[in-house]
């Protein structure tokens, strides 16, 4: 049942042009795209990124180019290699303030969640393990019982968190502090107050009702987070995921081209001012990118970010000039700063392969009982050929004709969407 359930959400999104929510159902339907997702693990995930590097990458393509497919697909690569992952969306979440950008990607990394597996980390490095410790109890209560809660203990644990938090110097200072306190208080020691506990989380998540002057008792400094600081505390987000044990932190924001979106049915809708702050954000975090570890950001977007010359990443030549590939050639360059998936279309896609990816369609949507077109190579050849002429990419074609979304028109060898 729940697997009719995940086909039938999987069919309707599909219908809409949206991408499977199911890893499992999403891999199944990837025909073409391995090659970059494994071009990616390969060369960043199990190599640059894993040894220290950080990267942003770009990936654009026309509608239904799978673009969503790829970043969730690539996000699914990340998981299995060890990395913490984040997903945003530009139809979400303003970009032109970089302080939103980071709080998001706080919120969804749990940063307690993150301390938690430091804690276990040092429990380690001391020589014990953490399965030993009891739901609600912390290590010093465990140590306690067996009788080593001594001073010299309680020494060691504050060294350990020294050596990881306020002696790492790829951290803010303030937000490496926050970090001891908190792992400490999960370790039992050095105790933390509920109250003191509240006021370190407020401040790394951006609460404004937050006076900083109530956090010096405990020894910090901060100031509010605000786009000009934000950026210096992602550098240290990125880092305290590492030391959680993850091989690094993958975040990939789709729907970029919403900036150029003028439709009045989307709620995000950006001026002048917030998408040249938008992109002069993006534009400091490329300056930046070399002082983070560990850290790979992937932006997705429509072509129409790039062929709108008045609103789009044309218009703003500081960011262009750092993105745009310089080496125009009929061959795919996967080290490109930018991925065309529509050049990767027309240069991988064969009719062969068209008949694949709706073959896999079709045999997921059998479980329901739901009727499908799967195409043959001639019917793949006329899609292939539409997809040139523009408006819908061959991906997109391809699950509309097998689902019997689109009508032929004979006389022209086209097809439309059907009523």
């Amino acid at each position: 049942m729940e697997t009719e359930t995940r086909i039938s959400a999987t069919i309707a999104q599909l219908s809409q042009g949206e991408v499977p929510e199911s890893e499992e159902l999403l891999d199944q339907l990837t025909v073409g795209l391995q090659f970059l997702t494994d071009f990616w693990r390969e060369k960043y995930l199990q190599q640059f990124i894993l040894q220290g590097g950080s990267k942003i990458k770009f990936l654009t393509g026309g509608k239904g180019s799978g673009k969503t497919h790829c970043l969730h697909l690539f996000q699914s690569v990340a998981k299995q290699e060890g990395y913490l992952t984040v997903s945003l969306s530009a139809r979400a979440l303003w970009l032109h303030d970089f302080r939103e950008f980071y709080l998001e990607v706080l919120k969804q990394a749990d940063v307690i969640g993150l301390l938690g597996r430091c804690s276990e980390r040092i429990v380690e490095a001391m020589g014990f393990s953490a399965d030993d410790i009891e739901p609600g109890s912390t290590f010093l209560d465990r140590l306690a019982i067996e009788g080593l809660a001594d001073g010299l203990t309680r020494r060691e644990i504050r060294n350990q968190l020294k050596q990881m938090f306020l002696d790492n110097r790829r951290m803010d200072n303030n937000f490496s502090l926050a970090c001891s306190l908190l792992c400490g208080s999960l370790l039992g020691h050095p105790a933390l107050e509920q109250a003191n506990k509240d006021l370190v989380l407020g401040w790394m998540h951006g609460d404004k009702k937050i006076r900083m002057t109530s956090l010096r008792p405990l020894g910090m400094a901060p100031s509010r987070i605000t786009k000009y600081n934000a950026r210096n505390l992602l550098r240290s987000l990125a880092e305290l995921v590492h030391l959680a044990g993850y091989n690094g932190l993958v975040v990939t924001v789709d729907d970029l081209d919403v900036m150029v979106d003028n439709s009045g049915m989307n709620p995000f809708h950006y001026t002048k001012m917030k998408r040249e702050d938008t992109y002069e954000s993006i534009r400091q975090l490329i300056d930046d990118i070399d002082t983070f570890s560990h850290f790979l950001v992937v932006f997705g977007f429509g072509r129409e970010l790039i062929d709108n010359e008045n609103a789009g990443l044309k218009a703003y030549q500081a960011l262009w000039m750092r993105i745009q590939n310089e080496v125009v050639s009929d061959r795919i360059n996967t080290f490109t700063d930018i991925i065309d998936l529509d050049a990767v279309a027309m240069q991988v896609y064969t009719p062969e392969m068209l008949v694949q990816m709706s073959q896999k369609l079709a045999a997921i949507v059998q479980h329901i009982n739901v009727e499908t077109r799967p195409i043959d190579e001639q019917i793949a050849q006329h899609l292939i050929k539409q997809a040139k002429l523009g408006g819908v990419s061959i991906p997109r074609l391809v699950n509309q004709a097998t689902l019997g979304l689109l009508k032929a028109d004979t006389e022209e060898g086209q097809y439309e969407l059907g009523v």
